[in-house]
């Protein structure tokens, strides 16, 4: 009954994490793609792994921008993945500046901590509060 129980738990999250992400892109350039429900459900997983696992270690802004980092890293491989082996051009950062392979840059890497230090919150007060975290 545990394992179910936790199987639960990390599917909402992973949902929840995936239609955040896809909202988000909406709100920003008006369309997203199934590629980015699902990099933002493993996104947020990891976010909400991370925290739990050194929230009360790392203070909040050093974790974000840690969770910042492993976002970047999602976003690269599916970028890898979905726009260049599958060339489905989902998006491509090739015009901003310090991209990488025009998958990943700079700009978002930054706005991802701000999108992190979020989630964290969220995680600490609404999902611990939900699942006992």
């Amino acid at each position: 009954m545990e394992s179910v129980k936790i199987a639960i738990k990390y599917a909402f999250i992973f949902i929840l994490g995936g239609v955040g992400y896809g909202l988000m892109e909406i709100f920003y350039r008006g369309r997203t793609h199934f590629s980015m429900v699902l990099a933002g459900g493993v996104c947020f997983l990891i976010i909400v792994l991370l925290d739990n696992r050194f929230g009360g270690k790392i203070p909040l802004i050093p974790l974000a921008a840690i969770c910042s980092a492993a976002i970047t890293a999602v976003e690269f491989i599916f970028g890898i993945i979905f726009n260049l082996w599958l060339k489905m051009g989902v998006w491509d950062y090739s015009a901003v500046p310090f991209n990488i392979l025009g998958q990943v840059c700079l700009p978002f890497s930054l706005i991802w901590i701000a999108v992190s230090i979020g989630a964290i919150l969220l995680n600490r007060y609404v999902l611990t509060g939900i699942f006992i975290l």
